[in-house]
């Protein structure tokens, strides 16, 4: 079989004529020559209504209700979708996440997919149905529901074109592709023909929504050709693939994330085992820390700085308060009122005075920096919330983004047919 897998989101499928849209784009790939796997959010703002009549019966609901109750958002969407499909004439099928053999985890509103028992979906596209897969959820192997976060309905794509061997997974969404940067903050980003999976999952963890993390790592282990299109228009979109470095492209694009907080931990003591106890007490609270630096003074005492996101400040703050006596801490800083400025692209690293460059934009706007970090393809710093646009305009500026149009320089896989 030649087998295409295509995710629609909430927006794509947010109305009964986008639905039918969708049906219609569906039966055109299917008309290719194609056999086809859709994978489907819920419509619209679906999932946040139902978290907020979640909160309306009670302040804290159990994670596993909640799982109960989010799942069913995409089970309209993929029966509507079923039902439009087959008003034009075209066989489908709609499946959960446990119909379509999607094993998680047993971690409640943050599963990690662990494998598809593909048999059954397979047995669809042999037998001429499309077959429609409810996006984000998944069983664990205790048949419990579960769901795998937001943007997981990227990563329910990616898994199973992997697991079907599909020629490509085509993802749907409100943007026409990959930009240089959120075109709504700088309004001279560029669309990109193509990035590398390492840029684009570090464009993904740097904030940049337009795909999940985690759909990318699993089209990067699984050499998934992945490409991200506009819902509502037919233009070339941008693909993820194995993209060879351009020799003067040194930064690919750069992102802001304004979701982060910043807690300190002043006055430790420096003496073996107190990172361990402060990120072992984090992670048993699933708080994942973005950045950490640390920095010990003469009198033998450090403090340790961490980047985490907003979402778990007030959790992150209790828990250490709640060390802070016996590793005798000074004071607990915190800070909500910071945002993340990233540049990323594959010759970071091994060109010189990128980071001076970057560091010179900001000054030159009077934009003071916090913290930095920077990996092989990645420079990020952490500056003040208010100060974050401008700081990603002066860095798309500065390494003049606008006039990139990254082009396929890979060995590409097969044209979108």
């Amino acid at each position: 079989m030649r087998v295409i897998v295509q995710k629609y989101g909430g927006t794509s499928v947010g109305t009964p004529e986008r639905i039918r849209a969708v049906a219609e784009r569906v039966r055109r790939t299917r008309d290719r020559g194609r056999q086809v796997a859709v994978v489907v959010s819920a419509m619209g703002q679906t999932t946040d209504d139902l978290l907020r009549l979640a909160h309306q019966v009670s302040d804290q609901p159990p994670q596993r209700e909640l799982d109960m109750l989010l799942s069913t958002g995409e089970q309209v969407s993929i029966a509507l979708l079923a039902m439009a499909l087959e008003a034009l004439g075209v066989p489908a099928i709609s499946l959960t996440g446990l119909q379509s053999g999607i094993i998680t985890d047993d971690h409640h509103s943050g599963a990690r997919i662990r494998s598809i028992k593909k048999e059954r979906v397979e047995r669809h596209l042999r037998d001429g149905r499309v077959a429609i897969v409810a996006g984000f959820q998944g069983v664990s192997n205790g048949y419990e529901i579960t769901t795998l976060g937001r943007g997981g309905s990227d990563t329910t794509a990616a898994a199973l074109a992997a697991a079907l061997g599909a020629e490509a997974c085509e993802i749907f969404t409100d943007v026409p592709g990959v930009f240089t940067a959120d075109p709504r903050i700088v309004p001279r980003a560029t669309k990109l023909d193509c990035i590398s999976y390492e840029e684009m999952l570090e464009l993904a963890g740097a904030g940049a929504q337009v795909l999940h993390p985690r759909s990318v790592e699993v089209a990067k282990n699984y050499r998934v050709p992945l490409w991200v299109l506009s819902g509502f228009e037919e233009r070339s979109g941008t693909l993820v693939w194995e993209a060879k470095k351009l020799e003067k492209v040194v930064v690919t694009g750069a992102t802001l994330n304004k979701g982060i907080a910043k807690v300190a931990i002043c006055g430790v003591p420096d003496r073996p085992g107190v990172a361990a106890r402060v990120f072992g007490a984090l992670a048993r609270e699933g708080i994942n820390v973005r950045l950490i630096i640390q920095s010990v003074g003469q009198e033998k005492v450090t403090d340790i700085s961490l980047v985490i996101g907003r979402s778990f400040l007030k959790q992150a703050v209790k828990i250490l308060e709640g060390l802070r006596a016996g590793l005798k801490a000074r004071e607990i800083q915190s800070d909500g009122s910071v945002a993340e400025v990233s540049i990323v692209g594959s010759g970071v690293a091994g060109t010189a005075g990128v980071a001076s460059r970057m560091f010179r934009a900001l000054a030159r706007r009077r934009i003071n920096i916090q913290l930095i970090s920077s990996s092989e393809i990645r420079i990020a710093c952490i500056v003040d919330a208010a100060s974050g646009e401008r700081a990603l305009r002066a860095v798309h500026d500065e390494f003049q983004l606008y006039r990139l149009r990254r082009r396929l320089v890979a060995a590409r896989p097969e044209a979108r047919a």
